[in-house]
């Protein structure tokens, strides 16, 4: 397939392209390299001849009608978000225009190029959203997120996808465009962004800062490994069921304060400081606004419709992802170095 991925240089989405390259797709990769993109993330991808990069915004229609009357896509995957819980409560704006207005823009361009094609019946438009549309679960383990959960964001950012969303649908049932929709969990792994929750635990572990973690860390997510959710994007692309949705879970539920001490030890085994643990480093912050307790993924649909499931546990992909981050130092100083970044908390998100 020749696959036009939006966001290809962020977190989840350049783990789509470096999967999809190695699969031998062909991978238009359309960003428009704001803070958490980095061309770093798909360099070995990028010297595939069947490899293609434009530098656009996909608020800009015009510039979405030309990708793709140039490349001419089998599918479209569109990752490109603003996606950090924190920055959409500091400034709003940028997730209304990018998540609402960019997504509106990548429907009207792909069901233009879809409709002058004749409407290939082969043409996918694979729209990747997170859980958080769903709100907030109870405590309670035998309560989780299905694909007919109502909609309840609390924050700006999940409220934003919310609204993206439901216009997939609408352009799915009013104008017939060949969507299929996945919500998935807090994604962690290489490449992560050093703003999100885990890359910030390991570097201020490793740089003697304290381990902010909210409230009394009892807020409880589902972790998937970012290679895995790769796996399952894929899948779905190629073999969901049109105007369907599946939500794609980690299996893997730890509240943050377990999450940090998890990684703390990891860290004591692999990189040990000089006297003590790294857990000793945890500090209790004040609470987020709005801070949802809980969110947990029923993963049954794709497991039974398409048999997928996950491959990692917690504690095997932690110990990856904190290995890659001691293994690739400049990457992650480089992006530190040019954004200022590593201080905000990150406890929510999908990205």
């Amino acid at each position: 397939m020749k696959l036009l991925v939006t966001g290809g240089a962020g977190f989840i989405g350049s783990a789509v392209i470096r999967l999809a390259v190695a699969r031998g797709h062909q991978v238009v990769n359309v960003d428009a390299l704001t803070y958490a993109a980095c061309l770093d993330n798909v360099a070995d991808a990028a010297t595939d001849p069947g490899y293609a990069f434009e530098q656009v915004d996909i608020r800009n229609r015009a510039e979405l009608d030309r990708v793709f009357a140039e490349h001419k896509p089998d599918a479209v995957m569109h990752l490109a978000a603003e996606s950090h819980v924190d920055r959409s409560i500091d400034g709003p704006s940028d997730f209304i225009e990018t998540n609402i207005t960019g997504t509106f823009n990548m429907l009207e361009a792909a069901r233009a190029y879809w409709q002058d094609a004749g409407k290939p019946d082969d043409f996918r438009f694979h729209h990747i959203s997170t859980d958080e549309v769903f709100g907030s679960l109870p405590a309670d383990p035998s309560v989780q997120f299905t694909e007919t959960t109502p909609y309840d964001p609390r924050s700006p950012y999940s409220a934003s996808k919310a609204a993206s969303d439901h216009l997939v649908r609408a352009w799915h049932e009013t104008y017939g465009l060949p969507v299929v929709l996945t919500n998935c969990s807090n994604n962690y792994g290489p490449y992560h962004f050093p703003e999100k929750l885990i890359p910030v635990i390991i570097l201020n572990a490793l740089a003697g800062k304290p381990l902010p973690i909210y409230g009394d860390g009892s807020n409880v997510r589902d972790w998937l490994f970012v290679e895995d959710h790769a796996d399952a994007l894929l899948l779905v692309v190629q073999k969901g069921e049109i105007g369907r949705s599946y939500n794609i879970g980690g299996e893997n539920e730890r509240s943050n304060l377990e999450l940090v001490k998890t990684l703390c030890g990891i860290l004591d085994r692999l990189q040990p400081k000089d006297g003590g643990s790294y857990a000793d480093q945890i500090t209790f912050v004040t609470d987020r606004p709005g801070h949802d307790a809980r969110y947990a993924i029923d993963p049954t649909r794709i497991r039974e419709e398409l048999g997928w499931r996950p491959s990692v546990t917690i504690e095997e992909g932690l110990e990856k992802t904190v290995r890659w981050f001691l293994d690739n130092e400049a990457w992650w100083r480089k992006l530190q170095s040019r954004h200022g970044v590593g201080q905000r908390l990150g406890t929510g998100g999908a990205a």
